[in-house]
């Protein structure tokens, strides 16, 4: 189910017998190359899908960021609500590929390609009543979130123009979890990048040329998400023919679907829990606070976005080698791709500090927002090397079907989290104290995940989890 040649899916090695010797030091570096090969061959396209997500964002941010601080605090905060939206919803693509993935090990594609779709219809489902919810709340949600008096009117502008591209988006979720699960994760990056191109020029166009502020970068974004999901929808819809799988919706099918992404909605709903109360009491540290809040949190889930794009070579590559009965290879894979998000974090919180003289220009002028922005950036980089396996390991156990333990991992987290963040305005710790307290979270998910890692009890065979 791809736009060009099909990505390669590689035959999973036989399961390893009990009683073999260990291999040579040949053996081992044989095969750390060939889930090197691997994880690259996945990896490499899906960092350009899922950045633009946030590439969305950091486009809007720079160009809304020149209008003024108002304007951009009003964004942060309608980005904020977005990026929950999306969150909350976004078991659409995890637990579609980790499902797809299992049929694909098992050798099963058309059965495959038929849960993807109840994936989709699922999503079509969810998305009216979704997006007039959003709409109809627009204002209440931007006091919720603290927009002061000068900023709410941006927001809420954002927010009720953006309800118009959430169908787009769900869709795009969804049938972005159906291509990762059969191993494709280029024909996302192809949608990614003409989706972002487009979005920015469409940005440019409607702010500056027919001066339509705000409202203008909200309507360029969701003209760009529509485009999105039609190209999806004609991909899915080609390769559903080809495998002769049935398009009409499966009551049954999309109901199995449903009740596999509960857990994992549990799980998002925690942490944009977190990302929320967050935003929130920096809103209430004033203007100033949460436009600086609302860039380094940008550029945040830009490098989140990047390091999960190994966590999505993880869901695809875990979930086939289990699908096909082999714990060994999914072990062997898992140690592997630990190495790549440690090295990867390592790497991204030098380029953060590092870089900070070329990119903060570009999204303010305002020296007090830069001067609240550069003490942040510095908590940013400190964490990016526990980030790294934490977004894997996320990867790895969603790819296992393990949703239930993520779903409680991440409540203790923010359990945790969240009476530390909201004491922050009376402590007097202004926007590094917000920072810091996501230094905790970040710390306290990887120490969850790694307990989890070594039990070994997400090791479940089959082309469905049991």
């Amino acid at each position: 189910m791809t736009a060009g040649p099909s990505t390669a899916e590689p035959t999973p090695p036989a399961p390893s017998k009990p009683g073999t010797e260990r291999p040579a030091a040949a053996e081992l570096r044989h095969e750390r190359r060939r889930h090197d090969r691997e994880i690259l061959a996945l990896a490499v396209p899906a960092f350009g899908a899922l950045v633009a997500e946030p590439l969305f964002l950091l486009g809007d941010s720079a160009i809304v960021g020149h209008l003024g601080t108002a304007q951009l605090a009003g964004l942060g905060v309608a980005g904020t609500a977005l990026s929950t939206l999306a969150g909350i919803f976004v078991f659409l693509a995890y637990a579609t590929t980790a499902a797809v993935a299992r049929r694909i090990g098992a050798g099963d594609r058309r059965a495959a390609v038929q849960q993807g779709i109840d994936g989709v219809w699922l999503a079509l489902l969810l998305a009216v009543p979704v997006g007039l919810l959003a709409a109809l709340l627009a204002p209440r949600v931007a006091d919720l979130l603290g927009a002061s008096a000068t900023a709410a009117p941006y927001a809420v502008t954002y927010l009720r123009i953006s309800a118009l591209g959430i169908p787009a988006m769900l869709m795009v979720l969804a049938a972005t979890g159906v291509l990762r699960g059969l191993q494709d994760t280029r024909t996302p990056l192809l949608v990614a990048v003409a989706g972002f191109t487009a979005n920015l020029g469409l940005n440019f166009a409607l702010v500056y040329g027919a001066d339509l502020g705000v409202a203008g970068s909200a309507w360029g974004t969701v003209l760009a998400q529509n485009a999105m999901a039609a190209a999806y929808l004609a991909v899915v819809v080609r390769g559903a023919r080809r495998e002769r799988a049935a398009l009409r919706p499966d009551p049954a099918g999309i109901r199995a679907c449903a009740l596999a992404g509960g857990p994992l909605m549990i799980r998002t709903l925690s942490l944009r829990a977190v990302l929320v109360l967050a935003t929130a009491v920096a809103a209430r540290l004033g203007d100033r606070e949460v436009a600086a809040h609302q860039i380094a949190m940008a550029l945040w889930s830009f490098l989140a976005f990047a390091l999960d794009a190994i966590a999505i070579a993880g869901q695809a590559t875990i979930g086939r080698y289990l699908g096909a009965g082999d714990r060994a290879g999914a072990r062997a894979a898992t140690r592997r791709m630990v190495e790549w998000g440690l090295g990867s974090g390592l790497l991204l919180g030098l380029l953060v500090v590092l870089a900070r003289p070329l990119y903060v220009p570009l999204f303010t002028a305002d020296p007090a927002v830069r001067a609240q922005l550069s003490v942040v950036l510095l908590l940013v980089a400190l964490t990016q090397p526990a980030s790294g396996p934490v977004f894997v390991l996320d990867g790895v156990l969603m790819g296992a079907g393990d949703g239930g333990y993520l779903a409680w991992a991440m409540l203790g987290t923010l359990a945790a989290f969240a009476p530390l963040v909201l004491v922050v305005p009376s402590l007097g710790w202004g926007l590094a104290g917000v920072w810091w307290a996501l230094n905790l979270f970040i710390l306290l998910r990887c120490a969850f995940l790694l307990g989890r890692l070594r039990t070994g009890r997400w090791l479940v065979t089959g082309a469905v989890r049991a």
